[in-house]
């Protein structure tokens, strides 16, 4: 059976930050729903949870293996409580917080510091959440 596009966010959300609190959730949620309603780049050709989530090489969670171990902290071993599925419906309704601005990535840096551009040049560092810094696009993104 197939996941919805609310079961796959749901998952993602506890698989990629369940440890990083309400705050860290949201914030993963709205990276997520940014890369579905942004036009242009490299995400303006997907247009659904489903792709965004699916893409290759974007979320760990997605993966079964890593550099050819089993990754047991997987979307398809999560098990979603309702503070992950109100979060995914409060994403999807269209809301954000306003201090990420349009963040398209975040990732863990495992430092107290964060990276002041990530992937590359095409996202600029924005505000950290949790272990997660997240970055927005630079005009550079808009030729990927």
């Amino acid at each position: 059976m197939a996941f919805s596009d609310l079961e796959i966010l749901a998952r993602i959300l506890e698989c990629e930050a369940g440890g990083e609190g309400e705050n860290g959730m949201k914030a993963v949620a709205c990276v997520v729903m940014n890369r579905v309603q942004v036009t242009y780049g490299e995400y303006g050709r997907l247009d659904t949870i489903r792709t965004v989530v699916y893409q290759p090489g974007q979320f760990d969670c997605v993966r079964e293996q890593i550099r050819g171990t089993y990754n047991s902290q997987n979307i398809y071993n999560m098990r979603p409580t309702q503070v992950h599925y109100d979060i995914a419906n409060w994403a999807i309704a269209g809301n954000r917080l306003t201090n990420l601005g349009f963040a398209l990535w975040y990732f863990n840096p495992f430092s107290p510091s964060c990276r002041p551009s990530f992937p590359s040049e095409v996202g600029q560092f924005v505000i950290r959440i949790g272990d997660h810094c997240f970055y927005n696009p630079t005009e550079q993104y808009a030729n990927t």
